[in-house]
Order: C-alpha cells, then sequence, then structure tokens
C-alpha cells in the first residue's frame, strides 16, 4: 500500500489547482488521481476543438440525466470532462466569475470567510489577465484569462451596439468593477491554445518529485477507520490499488462524481445508501441534493451576410483555417464560438442581472437534437443569440443506484420547477426578439429561423421553452456547504460535517448557483480550500 500525506481525487479543475499548491512544498507527499486519460490530445489544445470532445467518450463521461417535467418530460445531456483538467478541457473557455453579491450570498448562509471581500484575492491570485493587474484583476497567477474582442467575427459589434441601443451600458471586463451590462467574453486561452487547469497548474508542477500523477485510475471508495478517512481504493490497468493519506483526502470530482464518491462510501442518505446495498459509514443526509444548474435557450437568425458558417462548413475553409491554426496558432479555430453577451436585468427591482445573454456568429440548426458541430455548421450564413437564468431556485438531487463505481448515479436535475424561473426566460426570449428588431442587427439579418414567426402568445414562447430549452452545463450544489450537517455537507472549512480527514473541494460545494459560468469560481474555491488546509496543517 503507498503511503501520502495528501491524496486528491479528480485532476478537474479544483483538483489541478490543489495538487499545485499543496506540493509547492517539497515536504509534503502528494496523489492525485484521475480517471481519465492525459489532456495531450489535439482536439483539447485548441479550442473550439470542443466541439469534438464533446461526444468523445475517452475525455468525457457522457452523462444522461433522467427526465424533467419542467422540460416536459425531456432528459438532458451532461457532457463532463474526463481528463486531465476535468471540465476545464472540454468546456468552452468563456471566463466569468460571477456576480459579487453571489458570495455575499454564501457568506450570508452562514459561511464565514466566503463573502466577495474574502473571494476577491484568490481570484486575483488565479489569473494573469492580459492587461495586467489592477483593484479588481490579476496580473502573475498560473491561470492566463485573454481579451480576444480585436480577433472575434466582426458581426458580434452589431449586437453589442444592439444592446447599447436598448440602454444596456457597454462594459469592457464583466469581471472587473461590475459585471452588469454588454460586452465581449474573456477566454480562458493563451497563444491560441486552451488554458485548462491542468495547462495552468498541473503542468508545472509535474516535474516535482513529490507529486505523482496516475490516470485512468477509477477510484471505487475512500476508506474509513471509525470516522476518519485513512485511505482510497482505486482501479488502474486491471488491478486494485489502495493508496493511504496521512494528512487530508480531498474529493475534487465534480457535481456529479464528488456525491458519487461519498455514497459509494457509505456517506450520505441513509434510505438511498440501503437501495444501492452499500454499508453506511456515516449519515449525511444532504449528499447527492440541493442540485442547481442553468437553462438556457437560443433563437437563430438568417443573416444577409458571411458568418462563421461560411469559414469553417467547407471543405476548403476547415483546410485553410485548419493549416492557419497548426501554423500560427489564429484564427477562428483558437476561440470559443461564444463570443459576444453580457448580463442583464429584464424588469424593474432587481438587485442583480437575471439573464445571461449570449450571441455566437454561426448556426447549426441542422445538427441532430443536442449536438453542437463547431467545424460543421449550417451551410447558410446565420447567427444566434441565447439566454440563461442567472437566478436558480429549483434543486434537483443525484443517487447511486448500485454499489459499482462503474455504474453512472441517477441524475435528477428537475429543471424549471419555480415559475420564476419561467419567467426570466420568458422575459430573456422577449428581449432576444428586441435586439433582433433593432436597426443593428436588422442591418444583417434576413428572418428569424427559430422558432420563427408564428411563435407569438406568451403561451407558444413557454412552451418551445419547455420543449428546446437545456442546461449550460452548471452544475453545483450536491455537496452543500454551510453549517448545519442536516442540509449540508461540508463546513465553511470545506470539511465533511461529522468526519474527519476529508474534504470536498470543488463546484459541488457551492452553496448557490451564481450568476454567469462556474469554471473561474470553482478554481477560486481550490485556491482558497489549498490555503485552508495548509493553514490547518502547519498549526497543527
Amino acid at each position: 500500500m503507498s503511503h501520502y500525506d495528501y491524496i486528491i481525487i479528480g485532476a478537474g479543475s479544483a483538483g489541478c489547482v490543489l495538487a499545485n499548491r499543496l506540493s509547492e512544498n517539497p515536504n509534503h507527499s502528494v496523489l492525485l488521481l484521475e480517471a481519465g486519460p492525459s489532456d495531450k490530445r489535439f482536439f483539447v489544445q485548441m479550442p473550439i476543438g470542443y466541439g469534438k470532445t464533446f461526444y468523445q467518450p475517452k475525455v468525457n463521461w457522457m452523462y444522461t440525466s433522467m427526465a424533467s417535467d419542467g422540460l416536459n418530460g425531456r432528459t438532458s445531456y451532461w457532457p463532463r470532462g474526463k481528463t486531465l483538467g476535468g471540465s476545464s478541457s472540454i468546456n468552452a473557455m468563456v471566463y466569468v466569475r460571477g456576480h459579487k453579491q453571489d458570495f455575499d450570498d454564501w457568506s450570508n448562509a452562514g459561511n464565514k470567510g466566503w463573502g466577495y471581500d474574502e473571494v476577491l484575492p484568490y481570484f486575483k491570485r488565479m489569473e494573469s489577465w492580459q492587461h495586467g493587474e489592477d483593484a479588481f484583476r490579476g496580473g502573475s497567477g498560473p491561470l492566463n484569462v485573454s481579451d480576444v474582442s480585436a480577433n472575434l467575427h466582426p458581426l458580434c459589434k452589431h449586437f453589442v451596439a444592439a444592446g447599447e441601443a436598448l440602454g444596456f451600458t457597454y462594459n469592457a471586463d464583466m469581471n472587473g468593477v461590475k459585471q452588469e451590462g454588454v460586452g465581449y467574453y474573456q477566454l480562458t486561452t493563451h497563444q491560441g491554445q486552451r488554458m485548462s487547469a491542468a495547462r495552468a497548474y498541473l503542468k508545472p508542477a509535474r516535474k516535482r518529485p513529490n507529486l505523482t500523477v496516475v490516470c485512468e485510475s477509477l477510484v471505487q471508495r475512500i476508506v474509513f477507520e471509525g470516522k476518519r478517512a485513512v485511505a482510497v481504493e482505486y482501479e488502474h490497468n486491471g488491478s486494485s490499488h489502495r493508496a493511504h493519506g496521512a494528512k487530508e483526502i480531498c474529493l475534487s470530482a465534480g457535481a456529479v462524481n464528488s456525491p458519487q464518491l461519498l455514497q459509494l462510501s457509505g456517506i450520505g442518505p441513509g434510505q438511498v445508501l440501503k437501495k444501492a446495498g452499500v454499508v453506511p459509514v456515516h449519515e449525511s443526509p444532504a449528499v447527492g441534493q440541493h442540485l442547481q444548474d442553468h437553462i438556457g435557450h437560443s433563437y437563430f437568425y438568417r443573416a444577409n451576410q458571411p458568418t462563421l458558417n461560411q469559414q469553417l462548413r467547407p471543405w476548403w475553409g476547415k483546410l485553410w483555417y485548419g493549416l492557419r491554426y497548426v501554423l500560427t496558432r489564429t484564427g477562428p479555430l483558437s476561440l470559443s464560438v461564444n463570443q459576444a453577451g453580457g448580463f442583464v436585468h429584464t424588469r424593474a427591482g432587481l438587485d442583480r442581472p437575471n439573464i445571461q445573454l449570449y450571441f455566437s456568429p454561426l448556426s447549426y440548426t441542422k445538427a441532430p437534437a443536442g449536438e453542437r458541430p463547431m467545424m460543421n455548421p449550417d451551410p447558410f450564413p446565420a447567427y444566434l443569440m441565447g439566454v440563461s437564468n442567472c437566478r436558480v431556485k429549483s434543486e434537483g438531487q443525484i443517487n447511486i443506484t448500485s454499489g459499482d463505481a462503474n455504474v453512472a448515479p441517477n441524475i435528477e436535475p428537475n429543471y424549471l420547477a419555480h415559475d420564476e424561473e419561467i419567467q426570466d426566460l420568458l422575459e430573456g426570449v422577449k428581449l432576444i426578439r428586441q435586439f433582433a428588431q433593432t436597426s443593428q442587427l436588422q442591418a444583417i439579418t434576413i428572418d428569424e429561423m427559430r422558432p420563427g414567426a408564428d411563435c407569438l402568445t406568451d403561451a407558444q414562447l413557454i412552451e418551445d421553452i419547455r420543449n428546446n430549452a437545456d442546461t449550460v452545463y452548471h452544475p453545483c450544489g450536491t455537496c452543500r456547504m454551510g453549517p448545519d450537517p442536516t442540509q449540508n455537507v461540508v463546513d465553511s472549512a470545506l470539511k465533511v460535517h461529522g468526519l474527519e480527514a476529508i474534504r470536498v473541494v470543488d463546484a459541488s460545494i457551492f452553496p448557490n448557483l451564481i450568476c454567469g459560468n462556474i469554471n473561474a469560481a470553482t478554481i477560486m474555491v481550490a485556491e482558497k480550500a489549498a490555503d485552508l488546509i495548509l493553514s490547518e496543517h502547519e498549526l497543527a
């Protein structure tokens, strides 16, 4: 049996950060276990390659949720990263911190130390913002964040101008002084390549002799002696292994796999464990509960001038832009297709944005349901505008049905269970049409392809939302942080309530879903967690 000071389960957005920070001290021995393979793959490193990895089982868990009544009984496809870097290696790379009040909400829920003023230093520490450090941005962190506004498709300027015409403020930095407004999304890219957590944090730490990284290692369970986590059992190369953690075991497997692994280890709701045939170790009723996720919906418009469709669809376009990317790391393949957008209020009386906007200068209306073939878009000029809800009240759950780690858990999102969420999205799609009617977008638009002119009444718009809206891949909350162990899984130090030597460090600990994309906040959580862990053991 191997012995380490720290064992980290999951080399995703959070696990890579922990591996780096905990191994900075050469006296600490660290083991990082990852179920997937190395991230040394062309379509992982090429930014627009996420259109390929979206359906690659080698690097993607490719989960399917249970049906949601709020989506008229539809299931949802849930891609989750299964490689070094986790979902930061297959996501759309949009860098959004969240609204400052989101983190004050965390603190006000009883999580001391997690307010905006306390987490801002960690956001600054983690990033290397292209335009350098200021009061809100970091300039020398491991994670490169790029301003790609000068390289985006020219149609994006029409969207931003339309937003200004509607009275929304242009915001050059939605991660700076304020989040509200319209503008261009920043990306976690650097020199034309994806800047995943693996590239930012793990790659520079791999040379350290005190850090051991084992890929393609599926953890079966965490072993406890009494209430103390002492070891991890995992499968690698067809055989079983056990590693002992002297100081702590850190669970960073993500919003799906972290609650799954706790339950497989006997930590969770008693009835869930009993049905799955798992011997209980500790009753923790909130494990797998309080699942939250954003829901998005897009409208498609036929354009009267070229979009990315004309660059990426024809064979010669693929050849030309492929060669350009290989030789210079520039061009559309070096970007995300989520290029412009913003955060806005759709009605008065709100203390923060309730809708996130998206503008993509391409379309894929002829693709099979749920697919996003970035390299094979529609054969005609078109673009899309989308919305997603910022404030989520609906809660679902993730529970195991078997004691076998190879069996995927049941994912029950319970989407759109609250009328307020439907109201937000209804107002959001009406806002899309207001954008489309501005002179700035009318100048480039032929007509609305989907849902089309026949979809007019509130009832029709809501039905279209329920029939077509879907996840934007931001699950969190399934190992929620909070002081009450009957309602939460971890405390404000991310320790599992009632247990010793085990913490959860990833998006599953979010007390509530933040406003916007969640990858940046997940990395921030791991940066803060590393300080919590190291300070405790240095004082011991």
